[in-house]
């Protein structure tokens, strides 16, 4: 039985299991399964790995994207550049890391761009958000960071004014906010100085409408969840495992 697994924190919600084990059952693939590593902290991992000696592949999420580098044997060089790892595919010289969140929400993007938007706010500075940025340098969209406590170059929210909302019409949040069960919460944008020129999208996809896409909606913005990304970046990893 060839094993795959899921390395995170509080991790029970997870889409990954779901996806993969819906995957299996739809494609009658009965030599597969996939489970969590759920672990408070990366020196839990290589008893794990050591015990499961199965393991063919694994996907890396909340908070371990940017520490699990350190236990790898080598980095893919898009990975290396986003600086983050969500997939990792094991092999008889060690651990290769790789990033499938940038393909993913790449390919989820492209169709819903328009020619006006050429300037993005990424909200957040986590893990997801390298995938993100590295991914609008690719397409020619510049992006500023917005964040709670910014760092040189980067904006805090209280910096967004009404001509800073105008200019970046395309607008990403990489932060957890209004993750289930905390379906209220919404990172604090000026909402009311959102348009129709607006794309919002959020990597969040439970809900699949979030707070921040609600009230981006309401000002007449398209608005985007990331449960397609995570199925593409998902198809990429199985993609890569199975190479």
């Amino acid at each position: 039985m060839k094993t795959y697994a899921l390395i995170g924190r509080n991790i029970s919600y997870s889409f990954s299991r779901n996806y993969f084990s819906e995957k299996f059952a739809r494609e009658g693939i009965t030599d597969s399964q996939y489970i969590n590593f759920d672990i408070q902290t990366l020196d839990e991992l290589p008893a794990l790995l050591k015990a499961t000696p199965t393991l063919k592949g694994m996907n890396v999420t909340i908070p371990y994207k940017r520490d699990i580098i350190s236990l790898l044997t080598a980095i893919e060089p898009t990975a290396h550049q986003i600086g983050a790892v969500n997939t990792i595919k094991p092999t008889p010289i060690g651990l290769i890391g790789y990033n499938t969140d940038y393909y993913g929400f790449t390919e989820s993007l492209k169709p819903l761009l328009q020619l006006h938007h050429t300037q993005a706010l990424i909200l957040g500075t986590g893990g997801a958000s390298g995938a993100v940025a590295y991914s609008l340098q690719q397409l020619g969209i510049g992006y500023t960071f917005v964040s709670r406590n910014p760092k040189e170059g980067q904006l805090s929210y209280h910096q967004l004014t009404p001509t800073i909302i105008e200019a970046h019409t395309l607008i990403i949040n990489c932060t957890p906010l209004g993750t289930y069960p905390n379906i209220t919460d919404c990172p604090p944008l000026p909402y009311q100085y959102l348009s129709g020129q607006h794309l919002l999208y959020d990597l969040i996809y439970n809900p699949a409408q979030t707070t921040f896409l609600a009230l981006g909606a309401q000002q007449g913005a398209t608005t985007c969840n990331g449960l397609k990304m995570l199925e593409l970046q998902a198809e990429k990893a199985w993609e890569i495992w199975n190479s």
